[in-house]
């Protein structure tokens, strides 16, 4: 029986747990993008100042587009290798229990 003081520590592989922190990054992009994209524009509209010209808005929104893109394809990256390296290991001791797998 677990006393009161202690809690039961799950264990979790350190490549299982980058995974699925991995994955809740990628889940999260689209909610920091929507952020990144409508947050400004609902408070600088609420406001009754002058709006900010065209080009400014033009070059944030390009600019949070492209750094969206770019979180994106690093989060993939990581996401495929960690797969990979999952991939490996389940092929691997398959490829070693052959008849020849000393070679020739």
């Amino acid at each position: 029986m677990i006393s009161r003081g202690t809690r039961r520590r799950l264990f979790l592989e350190r490549r299982t747990y980058r995974r699925n922190r991995l994955q809740d990054a990628a889940r999260l992009v689209p909610v920091f993008g929507a952020l990144l994209f409508f947050g400004p524009v609902i408070i600088l509209t609420s406001q009754s100042t002058a709006g900010a010209e065209t080009s400014v808005w033009a070059v944030y929104f390009f600019t949070v587009w492209a750094g969206l893109i770019v979180l994106s394809a690093v989060l993939s990256r990581a996401l495929s290798r960690i797969a990979d390296g999952e991939n490996e290991e389940k092929t691997q001791p398959a490829s070693k229990s052959g008849p020849s797998a000393g070679g020739r």
